[in-house]
């Protein structure tokens, strides 16, 4: 990884707070896109994301999920799936534009234009450290521990 450093951003996210990427200095950020809450492959990825995270904590991350879908829809994907962390609103891509996870996808034949199941590793300087693009849900929470405990 070339440690591009990334922009700040800021997001709505759920608990009526705001995710702003520069207040999380000097921690590891974790940033998974994904396509639709409450979606079968979406919530296996949250699910994983869920059941690891005091590993994500104990490795000095910060763990946030972000797809289009409103604050209203991740505040119900949250509570049914039990999640520790929070989920960003990104209605307008903004952050997918930056990051490239708009993608041209087939649903049923047709062509769709989606998120790309993507996940970022951004160190306590900003610099990105590893990305996974074209991800399977199932594994891959524990591959991205198993990259930040290298770190």
């Amino acid at each position: 990884m070339n440690d591009t450093i990334i922009s700040d951003f800021d997001l709505p996210a759920t608990g009526d707070k705001r995710f702003r990427l520069s207040h999380y200095r000097n921690k590891i950020v974790i940033i998974y896109f994904y396509p639709k809450d409450s979606t079968p492959g979406c919530t296996t990825e949250a699910q994983q994301f869920r059941d690891l995270y005091p590993d994500f904590v104990e490795a000095g991350c910060t763990v946030v999920g972000v797809s289009r879908d409103s604050i209203r829809s991740h505040e119900n994907f949250k509570t049914k799936q039990d999640l520790p962390f929070d989920l960003l609103s990104d209605v307008d891509e903004k952050l997918c534009a930056q990051f490239s996870v708009i993608k041209e996808k087939k649903l049923y034949g047709k062509l769709v234009r989606g998120i790309e199941r993507s996940t970022f590793v951004i160190d306590g300087q900003g610099a990105l450290k590893h990305e996974w693009r074209g991800v399977k849900a199932p594994g891959h929470a524990q591959a991205v521990l198993d990259f930040v405990k290298s770190l």
